[in-house]
């Protein structure tokens, strides 16, 4: 069975850089560690090695406006 958490929200792009440092910081110096999602905290555990994945969107809506996205994937299968 499979759970997703999720926490959605807006921050200003320092704040962003903030949580994005965090969790690096976080996956470089220790063998587990925790994530605040939401209400809920999250304990992982990162292999030696981990996939990773980048994607950037780019779109355009008459109506809606342009909007941009950038999705970071990371994932391991823990021991």
């Amino acid at each position: 069975m499979a759970e997703k958490n999720i926490d959605e929200g807006e921050l200003d792009r320092a704040e962003a850089a903030d949580r994005l440092r965090e969790i690096a910081d976080d996956l470089e110096s220790d063998e587990e560690f925790d994530v605040d999602i939401g209400n809920k905290t999250i304990t992982l555990r990162p292999t030696s090695v981990i996939g990773f994945e980048v994607g950037a969107r780019e779109s355009s809506s008459i109506l809606r406006g342009s909007r941009e996205s950038v999705t970071i994937k990371m994932d391991w299968r823990p021991d």
